[in-house]
């Protein structure tokens, strides 16, 4: 859990953070996560977050933070991660004592304690059933993509296995809305653009779908709530807050979005551009007027602007795949590398290479494939050739999929 304060400048004036696996060890994460025994069920303890909210506060406090300047705050949750508030629990949220840390006043306000979070794979069934009530795989695409990390289907599980809890449940929250019920004091609504993530919400009318909620769980509208814009002002900070720390009963509270969509306003992309996080997967997402929703790739309310979009495609075999190649034909130095690079012409002579090690996303294809200048497989390239073939490989495959999308090259 990270914390930033920035002036009417933008300086950043205060950061901070609460590393969930070292500073609550009593919750024994990994990862900030539970793995479960299937492999495919990964959740994040809802209390942890809650008790890393109140430890960062603290930590602000200590220091001599003034709270009372804080004219606005917002935040980002990890997409796709889901909350169960159990019924009651609003009165609860509602009234907490500013002499209790939150954590405590809220400890069974939970229906399920384990949150489902992005890194779940364990919802196959729930995913074949709703692509059939909707008709199709390429008509759900409107709904973003496919995909069993996605929160309906986390729904739809929680409903199947477990309809007692889901009856007990009043409200669910993604991660980013649960976090601005924290500091709202009652439930905060879903924000279009991570609502966009959830294989529910329709991406052009901005309004959930009937057939998609009805193929999930009953009454599920109503536990959801109306979606807003990304940059919608919900209202004042909690009581809770200013009597706690010293917060200005005026501060705001913004709608929380979505980390992926946050990254798009944080890095001020506009009509054109494109991002791209070289990590251990990459990611890469843009700012499109017209998108085309596809079977691969993930179309997004833009957070900016409520009437644009954004497009996010994740290829799995991104840091890990160039690091290993790095290691096989440059001694593992980067410095190497970037010479081997350098000393080959762009286009690479034609040769051509894709490389997964694993099962990639986008597309869904696993192997070394290597072709000359005559479109010829071949066995292997000399070390230099190997090099630049990966990286113009990686490129040109991102700028493809980003143009199946509806990305559109400026010129």
């Amino acid at each position: 859990l990270k914390v930033i304060a920035i002036d009417e400048q933008l300086r950043v004036i205060y950061e901070d953070n609460v590393h969930f696996d070292k500073d609550l060890p009593e919750f024994k994460t990994q990862g900030g996560a539970y793995i479960h025994s299937d492999r495919l069920t990964v959740t994040s303890p809802v209390l942890m977050w809650v008790k890393a909210l109140d430890m960062i506060l603290e930590k602000m406090k200590s220091s001599g933070f003034n709270f009372s300047q804080v004219r606005a705050l917002s935040g980002a949750g990890q997409q796709h991660g889901s909350v169960y508030w159990k019924k009651g629990s609003l009165q609860i949220l509602k009234n907490a004592s500013p002499e209790l840390p939150l954590h405590q006043s809220l400890k069974d306000c939970f229906s399920v304690s384990n949150s489902p979070i992005w890194m779940d794979s364990s919802t196959a069934s729930q995913c074949r059933a709703l692509e059939k009530a909707v008709g199709g795989a390429q008509h759900l695409a409107t709904f973003a993509f496919l995909s069993q990390r996605f929160t309906g289907n986390q729904i739809a599980k929680i409903y199947s296995q477990n309809p007692e809890v889901y009856k007990q449940t009043e409200r669910i929250s993604l991660v980013s809305s649960f976090a601005a019920s924290l500091f709202l004091g009652t439930y905060a609504p879903i924000d279009y653009s991570d609502g966009s993530g959830m294989n529910l919400l329709q991406i052009w009318e901005k309004a959930w779908s009937k057939s998609c909620l009805d193929a999930c769980a009953p009454g599920l509208e109503e536990r959801l709530g109306c979606p807003v814009p990304s940059h919608s002002v919900l209202g004042p900070i909690s009581p809770y807050y200013s009597q706690r720390y010293g917060f200005s009963p005026d501060c705001k509270i913004v709608a929380f979005t979505g980390d992926n969509p946050a990254s798009l306003a944080g890095m001020r992309l506009q009509e054109g551009d494109i991002a791209i996080s070289l990590g251990t997967s990459d990611t890469l997402f843009l700012w499109i007027q017209e998108p085309t929703p596809a079977l691969e790739g993930h179309i997004l309310c833009n957070p900016v602007d409520s009437q644009t979009y954004m497009a996010l495609l994740c290829f799995k075999n991104g840091s890990l795949m160039r690091e290993r190649i790095r290691d096989d034909c440059a001694s593992g130095s980067w410095d190497e590398f970037s010479k081997a690079l350098s000393s080959t012409v762009a286009g690479n002579n034609g040769n051509l290479g894709f490389y997964f090690d694993v099962m990639e996303i986008t597309p869904e294809a696993v192997g070394i494939h290597r072709f000359n200048r005559d479109s010829q497989k071949v066995a292997s390239f000399p070390k230099e050739v190997e090099i630049r073939a990966l990286i113009e490989g990686q490129f040109m495959a991102k700028r493809i999929h980003a143009e199946k999308l509806g990305y559109k090259v400026c010129k």
